[in-house]
């Protein structure tokens, strides 16, 4: 194995948290040949630089608490970032302690949402929208956060 790509990945895993697909597409996009990169993505898995199931609960983690993402959106972004559906389904279980409704209303608290009119609710359904709510959810949680207004 070239001792300089395994720096450079090494490297660009220090800049950033990468999954098994992103970093594979990393080196080939550095015209790494096929072999040398699954050579490459062995040896960071087997030492743990690259680990699917602890990256997708530290999204999961990271969006639900920080960022205010529902399920589906982070379901959706880690996916597409090449975790295995099975590592996100765990991820996504393990989070679960606080429901989503309960995460939905605490977004709409924290948010200052205006659940005075329609306009308001409206306003509060389209960000529960973009933050991957359900709709169902999202309507809970207008309805729990209005009445606690």
């Amino acid at each position: 194995m070239a001792d300089d790509v395994l720096a450079k990945a090494l490297a660009a895993l220090g800049r950033k948290a990468r999954t098994e697909a992103e970093m594979r597409e990393w080196l080939l996009a550095r015209e790494v040949e096929g072999e040398e990169v699954e050579r490459v993505i062995g040896f960071l898995i087997e030492n743990l630089a690259i680990d699917d199931r602890a990256y997708a609960v530290a999204f999961t983690s990271d969006k639900r608490e920080l960022a205010g993402w529902g399920r589906d959106r982070i379901r959706e972004v880690l996916i597409r970032r090449g975790v295995d559906r099975y590592l996100v389904e765990e991820a996504l279980a393990a989070s679960g302690i606080e429901s989503e409704v309960e995460r939905a209303v605490r977004v709409l608290i924290e948010k200052g949402a205006e659940l005075d009119d329609d306009r308001g609710r409206q306003r509060a359904l389209g960000l529960l929208a973009r933050r991957g709510y359900e709709a169902e959810e999202a309507y809970a949680a207008i309805r729990i956060a209005g009445r606690a207004a």
